[in-house]
């Protein structure tokens, strides 16, 4: 069993629309393998895959390097993947297993609060993030190089508890197909609508946040 790194926390109609998703996603990961799948949910909302069959551990490497994973211990020095839980004037606490502290001074991404940084990078409550273990836990270097990048982009908003196809569907309602260049999946229910060049990300925001009971944070270049 492989217990993948992003959060189920959605209910009712969305919370299958979420899991049948996910079983898409894993389909169209291990579907060339020997292999068969099924996908529960952990108490605590992580999405656990059983795998069976000749081919398991290519399987398993295989979501691993997608999703990142949900470990029952740690190794100082190693990075693993938790969810942003929540957030304080001392840093942020992700949910990897367990609750995981990173300091602020541990966060590298310039200077503010953790509230402040958290706005800046759009760092939406749930996305999966990138950590180092060890004492204290620090934010993994490949993580903060990715969210540096999405400040140097054309503008995001970030969003979450809203399947891609859910937030591709909620643009194209509110008119702003021709806006965008993409949507990108952060984790299951935490998407990324890259804009384009000449979009501003705060109005687009403003525009689809009517449509989208959700988070959404944008992130300006």
């Amino acid at each position: 069993m492989v217990v993948l790194a992003t959060k189920v926390y959605v209910g009712g109609d969305a919370r299958e629309r979420a899991l049948d998703g996910l079983r898409s996603l894993i389909r169209n990961t291990v579907g060339d393998l020997d292999v068969e799948f099924e996908v529960g949910v952990r108490h605590d909302g992580f999405p656990s895959v059983t795998l069976s069959g000749p081919d398991e551990e290519v399987a398993r490497n295989a979501l691993r390097e997608e999703w990142g994973v949900i470990t029952p211990q740690f190794r100082e020095g190693d990075t693993y993947t938790g969810t942003l839980e929540f957030w304080d004037e001392d840093g942020f606490v992700l949910d990897a297993g367990e609750e995981v502290r990173i300091p602020a001074d541990e966060l590298g991404l310039g200077p503010g609060t953790p509230e402040q940084i958290r706005k800046r990078f759009g760092l939406v409550q749930h996305v999966p993030l990138r950590f180092v273990y060890g004492e204290p836990c620090s934010l993994a270097e490949a993580e903060r190089d990715r969210l540096f990048e999405w400040t140097r982009g054309t503008g995001r908003v970030n969003v979450n508890s809203a399947t891609r196809g859910e937030t591709r569907a909620t643009v194209n309602r509110a008119g702003h197909a021709h806006d965008i260049v993409t949507v990108e999946r952060l984790g299951l229910l935490e998407q990324s609508i890259i804009c384009r060049e000449d979009t501003d990300a705060p109005g687009l925001l403003s525009s689809i946040g009517e449509y989208l009971p959700a988070e959404l944070l944008a992130v300006v270049p």
